[in-house]
């Protein structure tokens, strides 16, 4: 597993976050304080406190090409 945070600042920075990680096969959740969600669910996305960054995890062993996709919004 590997973890990461970003910020997601604007509606259509969530909504190209969503597009990068919906293209991948392995889970992938968002963690805001106690709340998580699947990253893959644009509404789980807006249910979370958008003002502050946000964790990342993904759940699977080769990672390298999603990380590097979402290098704009790592914080």
């Amino acid at each position: 597993m590997k973890k990461v945070n970003v910020t997601l600042g604007s509606m259509n920075a969530v909504k190209d976050f969503n597009a990068i990680v919906s293209k991948y096969a392995c889970d992938i959740d968002l963690v805001s304080g106690r709340y998580v969600v699947d990253a893959k669910s644009i509404m789980g996305i807006y249910s979370l406190d958008l003002s502050q960054p946000i964790e990342v995890q993904i759940h699977c062993d080769d990672c390298d090409d999603l990380v590097a996709e979402l290098k704009p919004y790592i914080a």
